[in-house]
């Protein structure tokens, strides 16, 4: 897949959480601009490219820009990756770094990391009931993970407004996953515990993100994909 005006790409997923093991795929994810005079015309220009065998996903910037704004954990991974994760870094990309904080609002971090995280357990209690077969298991244990991970980051988002990519403990998690592929149950307290912190901890974050130094950093790459077409006499 070749995606013009690529401005950040990196790694993602279990390889940058610390999470993968031998055999887990490689996931990555990025940002493209599309040519600003594409914008204006009666069709858009697609917003998403997405392709596996690797593994990527890439988001046209403004998608990209209302992902985060909504407290997206996927998309948020992009602009707090750590430095030699990256792939693709561009000046814009270097700028959108720069702003990551903008992106933040209490509410919408609550919301979108308890909410993915709620998500997983729903999967979880779903599998209770089949096949305990290995695929299963290992399927289970990989959703159990992700819910200790966004659980934890985002409580660490909405008390500090610093988001840390890499796991402090691996080992931790995968134990956790374990317990819940035997017994999905032993998920629920740990989702509890992170909805009372939630409740209890005192935010850094604004109510509101920052939208006009989104916009702005939206309008510098406009201007600088802008090519006017040439005039014909």
């Amino acid at each position: 897949m070749t995606v013009p005006n690529v401005l950040l790409s990196g790694i993602v997923g279990s390889t940058a959480y610390g999470l993968a093991h031998e055999g887990s795929d490689v996931d990555r994810l990025g940002m493209f601009a599309a040519p600003t005079e594409s914008l204006h015309g009666l069709h858009g220009p697609k917003e998403s490219h997405v392709s596996t065998a690797p593994d990527r996903t890439l988001h046209e910037a403004a998608k990209w820009c209302r992902l985060a704004l909504g407290g997206n954990p996927t998309a948020m991974e992009l602009a707090w990756l750590p430095t030699e994760l990256y792939e693709v870094r561009t000046p814009l990309g270097d700028e959108l770094i720069g702003l990551r904080t903008s992106f933040l609002s209490a509410k919408r971090i609550r919301d979108a990391y308890l909410g993915y995280a709620t998500q997983q357990f729903r999967r979880l209690e779903n599998r209770a009931d089949r096949s305990s077969s290995a695929e299963t298991r290992n399927r289970t244990s990989k959703h159990a993970r992700h819910l200790k991970r966004l659980c934890h980051q985002g409580l660490e988002l909405y008390a500090t407004g610093h988001l840390t990519i890499r796991v402090e403990n691996p080992e931790e998690y995968r134990e956790f996953g374990e317990r819940v592929a035997a017994d999905a149950s032993v998920a629920r307290p740990l989702l509890a515990y992170y909805e009372t912190a939630f409740d209890e901890t005192r935010t850094v974050l604004p109510d509101h993100p920052d939208e006009a130094a989104v916009e702005a950093w939206l309008h510098r790459v406009r201007d600088h994909f802008y090519a006017p077409l040439s005039s014909t006499g």
